[in-house]
């Protein structure tokens, strides 16, 4: 306990890898985690009976699938959360050509399970969706680049980054993933803020999302009708926001009662998207309050850690991990509450899914392999004088 208060200790040379990893990891932040998987279980009990029925599955059958997933997304969690550095950066690199490969493969090779978005890979007995492996290794690639970018006689490393960025932001928005282009924009603009970006570009830049929203409404009839329904003051009680909206209004402070809600019978995506309304109508706003707690403590505590952290690669993927991590959340619970547009967008950790629970596994684990205590001088030595 004294540890999880004060800090890690720094580790010892030598000392074996387990006994390092416990005493440098952020064990708050790893708890959250945890805990937030348990959450996706209890409400998986809850949400997916339903689906099953329709489907013809046994009544846990989803349930039994996300303990599964959740399993092997703890697994890589804890797996990537002991590498060094040096070996995130590597292995990054690696993902991230495969990832790429997928993308560049998914119009010839994809399917889109009749959602009229070529997202995925169909394997038989799962699903692949290669733009939740893409997020990590895209930032953490990003990140080296705008380091290096920083190092005297460095490659235009801005300049790469931008191009990737451009890239994968393209390809994502054919598919159409509006909602991930929009993660991967978003992700990529911190670092570079981060980063020092100029303040015109970063302008500049906002323009041309905007331009690119505009194109978007004018060309795509799935964006603008999500766009039309998220913009139009009537709410139309027989849609999937319709349904969330009056299940979080009836849930109230203390919810209706578990196994009590009524909205997993109506929404086909309760399991999925919209796992935030169950939550507030059987548990009620006590336990959505609990959940963004949660949330908002791992980000909170990786940026508090960073802030310390003297390698600009280390700070700049981490900063983008965290918050790219925040944002998923946030813009999936603004969704349910009607905030923001719909986008598709799962709950970390929380909502059912094989690719976006093992990659947020690994997404985690690269964000607690660089937030670890290191035996280094804090930065703030470095500005007094002392580094």
């Amino acid at each position: 306990m004294t540890e999880m208060v004060y800090g890690a200790v720094p580790a010892q040379r030598g000392e074996p890898i387990l006994p390092k990893w416990w005493r440098t990891v952020d064990k708050w932040s790893l708890s959250c985690v945890l805990i937030l998987s348990v959450i996706g279980l209890l409400l998986g009990l809850a949400a997916s009976p339903p689906l099953a029925a329709r489907n013809g599955f046994q009544p846990f059958h989803y349930v039994e699938r996300q303990a599964a997933f959740g399993a092997m997304a703890m697994l890589a969690m804890l797996l990537t959360s002991m590498m060094s550095p040096t070996l995130v950066r590597r292995l990054s690199v690696l993902g991230f050509i495969g990832a790429f490969v997928a993308l560049a493969l998914l119009p010839f090779l994809g399917t889109d399970f009749g959602k009229g978005a070529v997202r995925w890979y169909s394997l038989g007995f799962a699903s692949l969706q290669p733009s939740e492996f893409m997020k990590p290794v895209f930032i953490v690639v990003s990140a080296w680049l705008l380091a290096s970018s920083q190092e005297i006689n460095g490659p235009p490393g801005k300049l790469w980054s931008m191009g990737l960025c451009t890239v994968i932001v393209g390809m994502l928005v054919m598919q159409p993933d509006f909602g991930q282009a929009s993660l991967v924009l978003f992700g990529w603009g911190v670092m570079y803020f981060v980063a020092g970006a100029p303040l015109l570009l970063l302008m500049g830049m906002a323009g041309v999302v905007v331009l690119g929203g505009t194109i978007a409404y004018s060309s795509s009839e799935h964006f603008a009708r999500r766009i039309d329904g998220f913009l139009n003051p009537e709410l139309d009680p027989t849609t999937q926001l319709g349904y969330a909206t009056n299940a979080i209004r009836e849930g109230g402070l203390f919810g209706v009662g578990v196994g009590e809600g009524q909205v997993k019978w109506s929404l086909p995506d309760a399991h999925t998207d919209f796992i935030i309304a169950v939550a507030a109508e059987e548990y009620g706003l006590i336990l959505v309050m609990i959940i963004i707690a949660l949330y908002a403590s791992v980000v909170v505590r990786s940026l508090l850690r960073l802030m310390r952290e003297r390698d600009p690669f280390i700070r700049l993927a981490g900063t983008g991990l965290a918050c790219i991590f925040g944002v998923q959340a946030l813009i999936n619970m603004g969704v349910a509450v009607r905030l923001l547009p719909a986008k598709g967008m799962t709950l970390p950790f929380v909502s059912y899914g094989g690719s976006s629970l093992i990659a947020a596994g690994v997404s985690l684990g690269m964000l607690l392999a660089l937030t670890r205590t290191r035996p280094q001088g804090e930065i703030g030595d470095i500005l007094r004088g002392r580094g």
